[in-house]
């Protein structure tokens, strides 16, 4: 038996139902509970959910357009994105008329050496909230379940993937997580003077693991890049690119910093985006649509107020500035705000002001 739609089943009823001269017939009980007398809404609440519908059907559109956009961009201009994971990150090359391609990924022993530095990372997370409590044990089960894996992780360095000669090192980590754990299993309590001492111990071992993660993951995506940029020929200077970021890994991104070797100053901000997330991964398709969306912004700016780099950047904020300034004057105080940084500023989208203090691990040696 076909269906009705729910509305046309209820005109049917309320047409069916018997009619008392003029006055309205009763409603059905099983209608009852879903009826109700509303109090209408004034011209001006009428009249403000009209406009805000708007920008609520805009999205509809804009979702339309964005469909059109990325197939006529992906149709004419190469694309490279560069998505950040826990195994160094991921590049996926997008050329006109052909499948998209994906980069091999970076050597395992990058995951390695990640992994011995998150070890005593994980190992200080399980101690620092117990520092001089005695009286809770809350942190011994978790600490020797950790124990037993950390002992096999050592028992298997020596055949882990890695060069030879990181190995001393690479067994020095996990062997000073061990005797810290063992020390502090034995003793029940875990110390300040205990867990500066393990911290001061481990810093130079961790800081050549760190060194050589990165050692690893910057050369294997300059290779991969160094082929792309062959492969691509004379269309390289035709490819919009963009690598994802959440805030502690803006600084020094990188993903974005290996790019910006192989597209220019020029391209920055340009043909070279930076996209911040409030994850660390997200989807290749996330990204298209992100990268997508700005382009296309791009014409909208153009066409409304003669810069097509003014929707790159928050449109009110311009406006917000003077309102801050003034309304910060009429409170008898100075406003405190950056300077302001032209439409279509190549700068790198990061902290480049420089001033005083550590910037990097070897400065803090």
């Amino acid at each position: 038996m076909t269906r009705l739609p729910v509305a046309l089943a209820l005109a049917a009823a309320l047409a069916a139902a018997p009619c008392a001269g003029a006055s309205a017939a009763e409603l059905p009980a099983y209608m009852k509970p879903i009826s109700g007398q509303l109090t209408p809404p004034t011209a001006q609440e009428l009249a403000n959910r009209n406009v805000l519908q708007l920008n609520t059907s805009m999205f509809a559109l804009y979702d339309n357009a964005g469909r059109i956009f990325r197939a006529n961009i992906l149709d004419q201009h190469p694309v490279i994105l560069a998505l950040f994971s826990g195994a160094g990150g991921r590049m996926i090359l997008y050329r006109p008329g052909k499948p998209p391609l994906e980069a091999p990924s970076v050597p395992k022993v990058y995951q390695v050496m990640k992994s011995l530095g998150h070890s005593t990372m994980a190992v200080s997370e399980v101690v620092l909230p117990f520092i001089d409590n005695p009286q809770d044990k809350s942190w011994v089960a978790p600490m020797r379940a950790y124990l037993t894996e950390m002992k096999s992780a050592r028992d298997g360095i020596g055949a882990a993937e890695m060069p030879d000669d990181w190995r001393a090192n690479s067994r020095a980590i996990l062997e000073n997580n061990i005797a810290f754990m063992e020390d502090s299993l034995a003793k029940g309590v875990i110390t300040l003077d205990a867990v500066q001492a393990f911290a001061k111990k481990q810093a130079p071992v961790l800081g050549h693991a760190i060194a050589w993660a990165a050692q690893t993951q910057v050369k294997h995506w300059m290779g991969v890049l160094d082929g792309w940029k062959q492969e691509l020929g004379g269309s390289f200077d035709n490819v919009y690119a963009a690598s994802n970021t959440i805030y502690v890994a803006r600084q020094n991104n990188v993903l974005f910093s290996v790019l910006a070797q192989y597209f220019g100053p020029e391209a920055i901000n340009d043909r070279l985006m930076l996209i911040e997330t409030i994850s660390f991964t997200t989807t290749p398709d996330d990204m298209l649509t992100a990268l997508v969306r700005i382009i296309s912004d791009r014409s909208v700016g153009g066409l409304f107020f003669n810069s097509d780099r003014l929707m790159d950047y928050e449109l009110m904020g311009g406006d917000a500035r003077k309102t801050i300034i003034s309304e910060m004057k009429a409170r008898g105080k100075e406003p405190f705000l950056p300077p302001a940084v032209p439409f279509g500023s190549k700068q790198w989208p990061t902290l480049i002001s420089g001033g005083s203090g550590a910037a990097s691990l070897d400065d803090l040696r």
